[in-house]
Parts: structure tokens; C-alpha cells; sequence
């Protein structure tokens, strides 16, 4: 890759490292906030995410220093509302991960046909992140519907 090509790359992954490390920051917050009937596995499944957004911000910075680039030391936006209803934490939680996937699919157009290390890193995470939403779409079905989540 050309170093122009290569240092836009290295933007994109710290951007997502960012928004990745503010996942960390929100799910933990989150699992903190969950009371109810259903706290138990609702806060293991947050706790999840939490340690999913650790995982996958240290893979994005394991790529900025294999292309000799630093590592950001920023936390994406937070996007706290303060409504602590399970529902407003999940479409909080699908917002946040629209951004997410929005940020690979942003990677995948800068490294398309340039490198196919970061294009298959893209395109995997690409793919979990899509599951991700879909999880947390249908967590926000009511019992019964088929129709997909809309706000």
C-alpha cells in the first residue's frame, strides 16, 4: 500500500479502536444499570460485549502498529442518555453499533484491492458486527414478531 493509502488506513483502524474502546466503556456502564426480573443474564450478556469491544479494539491496534502507525489513546463518543429502561439501553446499544459497523465498512472502501490482510479483517468484522445487530434487533422484538426492529 502507498504510505498516503497506508496512513489513511491507519485513521480508520484508530477510529474504530475508539469506537470500539467506548463500547467497553458503555456496556460496562450499561451492565451496571440493569435491574429486573431478567438482570442476571442480561448483565452477563453485556459484560460480553464489554469484553467483545476489548477483543476487537486491540485487534484494530495490533493492525495500526503492524502498519508502523500509534495506536490512539482517545475513547469514541459516549453516547449516554441516562434512560436505564432495558429497551432505551438496547436501542442505545444497536446505535452504537450501527456506528461500529459503519466505521469496517469505511475501512473495507479505503483498503479495497490494496490489502488483503486488512480487507478480510474487515470483511470478518464486518460479519460480526451485522450478527451483533441482528441479535440486539431481535432483542427489541416484541415475543411473537417477525418483523424486524424499527424506531
Amino acid at each position: 500500500m502507498e504510505s498516503t493509502k497506508t496512513q489513511v488506513a491507519i485513521d480508520a483502524l484508530n477510529r474504530i479502536m475508539e469506537l470500539e474502546l467506548a463500547g467497553v466503556v458503555i456496556y460496562t456502564h450499561y451492565s451496571l444499570m440493569i435491574y429486573g426480573y431478567n438482570r442476571i443474564p442480561i448483565v452477563s450478556w453485556l459484560k460480553s460485549n464489554a469484553e467483545e469491544g476489548l477483543n476487537h479494539a486491540h485487534r484494530a491496534g495490533e493492525l495500526v502498529t503492524l502498519l508502523g502507525g500509534h495506536p490512539s489513546l482517545k475513547i469514541g463518543p459516549l453516547l449516554e442518555t441516562t434512560k436505564h429502561d432495558i429497551g432505551d439501553i438496547l436501542r442505545e446499544s444497536l446505535e452504537h453499533e450501527k456506528i461500529a459497523l459503519a466505521a469496517y465498512y469505511d475501512l473495507l472502501k479505503i483498503v479495497e484491492g490494496h490489502s488483503v490482510l486488512l480487507e478480510e479483517y474487515a470483511r470478518d468484522m464486518i460479519v460480526e458486527e451485522e450478527m451483533h445487530l441482528d441479535e440486539v434487533n431481535k432483542m427489541l422484538r416484541k415475543p411473537g414478531a417477525i418483523e424486524p426492529f424499527k424506531e
